[in-house]
């Protein structure tokens, strides 16, 4: 099995500009001097996502209080996630990666296991990407419940 390139605390965040549930362009330089949790998910609208999602919505006050921005990003196409935003009130720009390459420059995608299969497909993942847009911790294989939790410990916020 081929391991993803793995990000590492104090690497330089990946560029990207990509189209969001609006349809509008997302750059991560258009966001430096802020603090980013990019998270990485499989599917919109799948059950496991729609919990992740709906985790980050209900604690995205406290997160941007604490001065973080919340993207999310799939390879879902802008109009369904356009979908998945408003079903589910998301609070929070979801980001397109149809050809999956910012998701693989992040190691976000690639082989992982199934259910005991290998499988070729996005790796559940979080980054915190720091003001100057290098990564301040990357976390891989990520659960799609408790780990918002997890993470507003990890930052202090609980």
């Amino acid at each position: 099995m081929t391991e993803p390139v793995r990000l590492q605390p104090g690497d330089a965040a990946p560029e990207f500009s990509l189209l969001t549930d609006s349809g509008e362009k997302l750059t991560l330089s258009s966001l430096r001097g802020r603090k980013v949790v990019l998270y990485a998910y499989p599917a919109a609208m799948t059950p496991g996502c729609t919990k992740q999602a709906c985790d980050f919505r209900d604690n995205i006050a406290s997160l941007r209080s604490a001065g973080y921005e919340v993207i999310g990003i799939s390879p879902d196409s802008p109009t369904r996630l356009a979908k998945f935003r408003e079903r589910d009130q998301l609070t929070f720009p979801l980001v397109s990666d149809e050809d999956r390459g910012v998701l693989t420059s992040y190691g976000a995608y690639g082989e992982k296991q199934l259910y005991g299969k290998t499988v070729t497909g996005v790796i559940r993942s979080t980054f915190v990407i720091d003001e100057q847009g290098r990564i301040e911790r990357a976390m891989y294989n990520v659960k799609a419940t408790g780990h918002v939790a997890k993470l507003r410990r990890e930052l202090g916020l609980d």
